[in-house]
Parts: C-alpha cells; sequence; structure tokens
C-alpha cells in the first residue's frame, strides 16, 4: 500500500537542528514547564487510587486490543450501521484521496466556507492549506487552534495546540491579527474577543468539519469530547457535517465508551468528563430543530492497515490521542511539539510517526528518548511505548526489517566494527588483547572521530589500564 503523500513536508527534516532552536528559546522552555506542571498535578489528582487506575487501564487496554483484532470486521460493521443510520460512509487510503472527498463534497454544496472542529487527523490532512488551495476559507474554532492558525503554526500538542505560548503572546497576536482588537492581558477579555470573532464564523459557515473520539461499530455513532461547545456548533449548526477519522478509532460495542472517555478525560485534561460528550448517529430527522441534513464520514488509513499485520507495532494503534505521555516526557516537556516536524510529537510520535512516514524520513526521532519509562507508566490504555521505541531503533538498522525505510542507518563501517567485536568477544585470546589496547589507548578515543560527538552530551567513558584477569594474576590467583 501506497502511504506516503510527497506535499507533507516542504523542506527538509533536520530533527538536531530543531533540536537546538527549541533548546535556545528560553521563553518556550518556560511557557512549557509552566503549563506541564498544571496538567500532570490534575491527572495525578484524579487518578490518585492507584489500584483502581491500574484496574481502568487495563480495561482500556482490553477493549483497544479487542477492537484492533477484529478492525476490518468492525469497519464493515460500522459503514453497515451508519449507513442504515443515514450518515455517508467514505474510504481514503491515503491523504490525498481524503482531501479530495472533502473538496467534492463542498463543490457538491457550492461551499466556499468551513468551520472546524479540533481533529489531528485533519491535520494529518494538512487541510486547512489544501483547502486554501482550492479557494475554500477553513477556520480552526477550537481557541487553541484558532490561535495558532492566526500565527501560521501547526498545533505543539495534540491536546493543547497552543501550549507553548503564553498570554502575551497571545494578546499580540489578536492585536496584530484581528482588525480592531485592542491589546489585553486579561484571560477573560482574550476569550471574549475569540468568542465573539467566531461566533458570526458558527453562523456563516456552509459546512461543519470535526474528528472523531471514538465510533462504535454496534450502533454507528460518533463520540465527540470537548471542552468548549466549539464542536457542538460545528456538527449542528452548518447544515453538512464531515467527521474525519482514523481507521482505528472504532470500538466494538456502546458499552465500550464510558472506561475509555474516562481514561481519555482524566488522562487528558485531568477531568471527571469534558464538559460535553456528543455522541452523533444520524442527520437531522423529521420533525427535529437542529442538526445537519448531511452527515459523511471519511475512515482514513494513511498507513495504520500496514501497522496492523505486526502483533507489537499494532499496541501504536491503542493510543487514544489524550497527550498524558507529551505532559511526562522529559524530552517533550524541554522541546515542545515542533521540533519534532511531524503531526504526532512526543512519546506516542516516536512510535506512530515512523511507522507512518518511513524511518528513512524519520529515523532521528525514536532515539529523541530517555527511555525512562515514564510515557508507559501513565498511558491510559498500557501502550509499551519504550519497547516499541527500541524496536524502531533496532528497525533503523535492521536491513531485514518490516517497518518502511528500515536499515536506513546501517552502514559499511559500524557493521564492520560489530563483527569485529563480536570476533574479538569470541576468542579468549583477541579478547585479551583488544583489553589491554583498550586500556591503553581508550582514553583518547573519545575525542576523535565519531565518537567525539557522542560524548558531546554523555561523559567520557574510563578505560582501565589493568584487567581483572592482569590484577587477579599478579595477587597470585589463577583465572583458569
Amino acid at each position: 500500500m501506497e502511504t506516503k503523500d510527497t506535499k507533507r513536508v516542504e523542506k527538509p527534516f533536520d530533527f538536531k537542528a530543531n533540536v537546538i532552536k527549541a533548546l535556545g528559546n528560553r521563553q518556550l522552555r518556560s511557557n512549557l514547564k509552566f503549563a506541564m506542571g498544571s496538567m500532570t498535578a490534575k491527572r495525578k489528582a484524579l487518578f490518585s487510587d492507584t489500584a483502581a487506575f491500574e484496574a481502568l487501564r487495563a480495561r482500556g487496554n482490553a477493549i483497544r486490543r479487542r477492537a484492533l483484532l477484529q478492525l476490518p470486521e468492525l469497519l464493515e460493521q460500522l459503514e453497515r450501521k451508519c449507513t442504515e443510520n443515514g450518515i455517508t460512509v467514505h474510504w481514503a487510503e491515503t491523504t490525498d484521496a481524503a482531501n479530495e472527498i472533502v473538496l467534492g463534497i463542498l463543490r457538491d454544496h457550492g461551499a466556499t466556507r468551513v468551520v472546524k472542529g479540533k481533529s489531528m487527523v485533519s491535520e494529518e490532512m494538512h487541510l486547512n492549506r489544501f483547502l486554501g488551495d482550492h479557494g475554500i476559507e477553513s477556520l480552526e474554532t477550537d481557541l487553541g487552534e484558532f490561535i495558532i492558525q492566526l500565527d501560521g503554526e501547526t498545533p505543539s500538542h495534540i491536546i493543547v495546540p497552543a501550549i507553548h505560548k503564553n498570554k502575551q503572546e497571545i494578546a499580540r497576536t489578536f492585536h496584530e491579527k484581528l482588525p480592531d482588537t485592542p491589546y489585553t492581558e486579561v484571560v477573560e477579555e482574550l476569550n471574549a474577543i475569540a468568542r465573539k470573532t467566531l461566533r458570526k464564523k458558527f453562523y456563516e459557515g456552509e459546512v461543519g468539519l470535526s474528528g472523531v473520539n471514538m465510533a462504535v461499530a454496534e450502533t454507528g455513532t460518533l463520540c465527540l469530547v470537548e471542552n468548549e461547545g466549539n464542536g457542538r456548533m460545528c456538527t449542528t449548526v452548518p447544515p453538512v457535517h464531515i467527521a474525519v477519522m482514523g481507521i482505528e478509532k472504532v470500538v466494538e460495542k456502546l458499552s465500550d465508551v464510558p472506561p475509555l472517555l474516562r481514561l481519555l478525560t482524566g488522562s487528558a485534561t485531568g477531568q471527571l468528563v469534558t464538559t460535553y460528550v456528543n455522541m452523533i448517529t444520524s442527520p437531522r430527522k423529521p420533525g427535529e430543530k437542529d442538526g445537519p441534513r448531511e452527515v459523511h464520514l471519511i475512515l482514513l488509513d494513511n498507513g495504520r492497515s500496514t501497522i496492523l499485520p505486526d502483533e507489537k507495532l499494532r499496541q501504536t494503534l491503542q493510543c487514544i490521542r489524550c497527550g498524558t505521555c507529551l505532559n511526562h516526557c522529559p524530552v517533550y516537556t524541554r522541546i515542545g511539539g515542533h521540533a519534532y516536524g511531524f503531526v504526532y510529537p512526543g512519546p506516542i510520535g516516536k512510535i506512530l510517526t515512523p511507522q507512518m512516514e518511513g524511518l528513512d524520513r524519520t529515523s532521528a526521532i525514536p532515539t529523541a528518548s530517555t527511555l525512562c519509562n515514564a510515557c508507559e507508566e501513565v498511558c491510559p490504555v498500557q501502550i509499551p511505548i519504550p519497547d516499541l521505541i527500541r524496536r524502531l531503533r533496532n528497525e533503523s538498522y535492521d536491513p531485514d526489517g518490516s517497518v518502511c525505510g528500515h536499515g536506513v542507518k546501517r552502514n559499511l563501517a559500524e557493521t564492520a566494527v560489530w563483527k569485529a567485536w563480536a570476533l574479538v568477544n569470541r576468542h579468549r585470546a583477541l579478547n585479551a588483547v583488544g583489553t589491554r589496547m583498550a586500556g591503553i589507548f581508550g582514553p583518547m578515543l573519545p575525542r576523535i572521530g565519531p565518537l567525539a560527538e557522542w560524548t558531546r552530551s554523555r561523559n567520557r567513558p574510563e578505560f582501565a589500564r589493568k584487567s581483572l584477569h592482569d590484577m587477579a594474576r599478579e595477587e597470585g590467583i589463577s583465572d583458569e
């Protein structure tokens, strides 16, 4: 299956340069430190009962694993139930195909204005840019997304897109980008400015577009969670609603939703439940006073079906997009989301992005981890993120790997070095000579060649002048 989209990245991805730039931005690091402290504290307070949380995690893991094991059947059932309910279902293998489907629906209705709820899948599609290239206004209505859209940026976080900005930066953005807007740093006034601007757009929007947090195969129901009400406005006010969804978001039964909802909202924002939980099962029915006349569901693959067959890598698709792994990652909390260069940052991005984009483009991303296991400990559906990071690191060197772009880091010099190491450690005499040489020349090695780069951020290894065998023999102790 062809999953790459040649339009996704306009310039070469240089992760090292991105990291250096982020670490040099003191304001960014200050903003992230302030925000992360608050989010992790709320989550910890909500899940204070460790035993209860672990039991809930196990249940969430079981629900997601069960859904993925029967994903093809559930998707067919979802299509069938949605169709019975009056929802039009579309299938898209790539983001290009998904964009064309959206454009076709808009053209069928002569629409030139779209209001959007928060959707990471639409970020995968780079939908705003695509629609803009075709003369269609696409407005983000989530407050964080609205802010970064004004600044021409992409989300820095899965849940809080503008987490990298403080109120002073947001105040400047509103003052400079929204006509006749006075400068103010009062949070309530900033919210009022955004509300006033967006409220008018909701009524002008000819089509509303949203993501999908979960889709229930049993009933053909689309579940969306939010806190601002903008998602509900996007899905009910315009006459046409388009929902875009990754194929892995389907669950088997309606009874699967409450435990996942509890895990999602608690992990994402530290809430028992979000302000709005929307369950959409059909367009407006005869006699109903509101709701869209048409609902379209676009099911996007974009490489997910290539991940599914691998029993270990399949666990990546369990993700419910809560973002808590980002909040607890010592790497993400210091460099933010933009340094990762692709749609999904942080620990989940380290395992999802290489599988979707190919290791030939993203092999540096899995290396951005301390393997401290914090992400695995807090993941609400028990994804073994560190294990999958190690798997992808190995795939980078494995010429017989399964992930697209595998073996990209393999080179003759390094292969020769490891073969020599294996040879030396298989033969006692060679090992003795090698150990003695390391003691003599080892202290000089990190200062020359490629090893010099390794010691830039690590302590230089100290090599003993004498081996344990040598010292034992000097003491008259046999090493036989």
